[in-house]
Parts: structure tokens; C-alpha cells; sequence
């Protein structure tokens, strides 16, 4: 189905607090080896900055509270790398289950008078390889490469496409020789199918304005993200901040008139108090 099908009214103002606190979640989590209950939880507060959608020119910053949630189970897992299942596990592979959310899109200027879109959740397995393991396990590089299929958040869901975003890990325990610091840095290509696509950046017949010619996204090249995060777990709270820096250059739908920027810089920070944790303990590998 093609964004022309797809597009309508959404019916309501889009409110993107609660996808964000999702985006939130994902990069809160700490990921320690050794000894670790089977589950902790902690509140506190945050906020992040980003575009309505990759290359908009349109910037909000929102507040919300930020949820520190870690489960250590040995088929599921909630820590910084995300919620996943654990469906194969070896020394130098692992295949996980992958996921991610996208905010839903205001009719900022470059989309007045088209629909409004919805939020998006994104499923699929993600095969990891282990590349390197320090001797005193303070370095670690792995390749990531999730693949998922993307659907609407709404009464009647729809798939909008595939994305595939191949990556490089690294973390790093105490950089720069600053003990209880850690600090994850990410980079890589992004690639999705026509309709994934389409549904961000194809602009309809009867959506078309002298200023905003109609526009076919292909499928393809999305440009490449960097991201880097740094957090601290202190006894009784966490702390964490993390920048990303996005370049659509090259990309598919590059020309679409609705993508206004081709490169920009996303960020946010937060802290969380514990709350609780479980008596239980389990083994974390490195």
C-alpha cells in the first residue's frame, strides 16, 4: 500500500509525549556484566530534543519523565540495548528481537494541509555479531544488524514497510580512565523499502502546491546516524545524556520537498531514582 492509499485525516491532534518517553526508555537502560538482580525499577524526569521526522525543519523539545527499567531474564531482557528476546546466543552471534517507535508527525509548514502521521512501532530480529572483547572487558565492538517490519499506532493498524540499519558498537567502561562512566558509541547506515518510505516523504497529487511538488519516494539508501551516550549508575539513582547526529545526504528521497534538512543534531538527558529491585540475582555475562 503506497502513502496515496494510506494517507487520511488522523481525527485528533497526534501527541508525541508518549512515543518519546519510549524513545527515552531505550537509551536509559545501563548494561553491567557480574552479578545483577533479575530486575530493577526507577522514575525521574528528562527531555529530549529532535525533528518531527528525518529532515524536517521543524525542532520541539519535550520534557517527560523517564522510566529505569532493567530485566535480566534469560529468554527476555530490558537494558540499554532496548526490549528484546534472546532467540539464539553463542560466543560471537546472538539473534535478539528488535525494536523501535518513531513520534508522531505534526502538519508543520512543509506539510500544511496533508494528514497527520501516526506513530510507528518497528519489529524484527536483530543478528548480532561480538567483533572484539577487550582482555579486562572494558571495550567491546559489535556489529548490529536488526531488520524489521514498521506499523501504525492506530485503531486499525496498517504495515508501512521495512527497515534494515546495519550498525557498529562500541562501548567503552570508565573512559577516558573516569571510573563507573560508561559510554556507547554507534554509527551506520539506514536503509528501508519504497513504502516505508513513501509514508514520511511521498507528497500526493492531491496534496501538491506550487511550492510543494507531487513526489514518489523509492525505496533504498536513508543516510547514515551517529550516536553517542554516557551514563552513570550511582547507588541510589542513574544518570544519562546522549547526542545524535543525522546526514540524509545521498539518500533515496532526498528530493522529496518535505525533507527541508539534510544533516542536524538530536540530543536529550536524564536521571531516574530507584525505586525497587528484586532479592533475586542473576549471573550477566560480558
Amino acid at each position: 500500500m503506497n502513502r496515496v492509499a494510506h494517507q487520511r485525516a488522523t481525527g485528533g491532534r497526534p501527541r508525541p509525549l508518549g512515543a518519546a518517553l519510549l524513545v527515552a526508555a531505550a537509551w536509559a537502560f545501563p548494561a553491567q556484566a557480574g552479578e545483577a538482580p533479575l530486575w530493577e525499577f526507577g522514575l525521574g524526569a528528562g527531555a529530549v530534543v529532535f525533528e518531527d521526522y528525518r529532515g524536517s525543519n521543524t525542532t520541539h523539545a519535550y520534557p517527560l519523565p523517564v522510566p529505569y527499567v532493567v530485566y535480566n531474564g534469560k529468554f527476555l531482557k530490558a537494558d540499554r540495548d532496548g526490549v528484546r528476546g534472546t532467540l539464539f546466543n553463542q560466543d560471537w552471534l546472538d539473534i535478539n528481537l528488535s525494536f523501535n517507535v518513531t513520534t508522531p508527525v505534526r502538519n508543520d509548514r512543509e506539510r500544511s494541509g496533508m494528514p497527520n502521521l501516526q506513530s510507528t512501532v518497528e519489529l524484527g530480529p536483530s543478528f548480532d555479531l561480538h567483533l572484539f572483547r577487550s582482555e579486562n572487558r572494558r571495550v567491546k565492538l559489535d556489529l548490529r544488524m536488526p531488520l524489521r517490519a514498521a506499523t501504525t499506532v492506530e485503531s486499525s493498524p496498517h504495515i508501512i514497510g521495512w527497515t534494515f540499519s546495519p550498525r557498529f558498537n562500541v562501548d567503552l567502561k570508565d573512559p577516558f580512565g573516569v571510573p563507573g562512566w560508561n559510554l556507547g558509541l554507534l554509527a551506520g547506515p539506514l536503509f528501508a523499502d519504497r513504502r516505508y518510505h513513501a509514508y514520511f516523504y511521498s507528497v500526493a497529487p492531491q496534496f501538491a502546491t506550487a511550492t510543494r511538488p507531487e513526489f514518489q519516494a523509492a525505496g533504498g539508501y536513508a543516510g547514515t546516524q551517529t550516536l553517542a551516550a554516557l551514563s552513570k549508575r550511582y547507588p541510589k539513582f542513574w544518570v544519562g545524556a546522549y547526542m545524535r547526529y543525522d546526514t540524509l545526504a545521498g539518500a533515496a528521497f532526498i528530493d522529496s520537498p518535505l525533507v527541508q534538512r539534510k544533516s542536524y543534531w538530536t540530543g536529550g538527558f536524564g536521571f531516574a531514582w530507584m525505586i525497587r529491585k528484586s532479592t533475586q540475582t542473576v549471573e550477566l555475562p560480558d
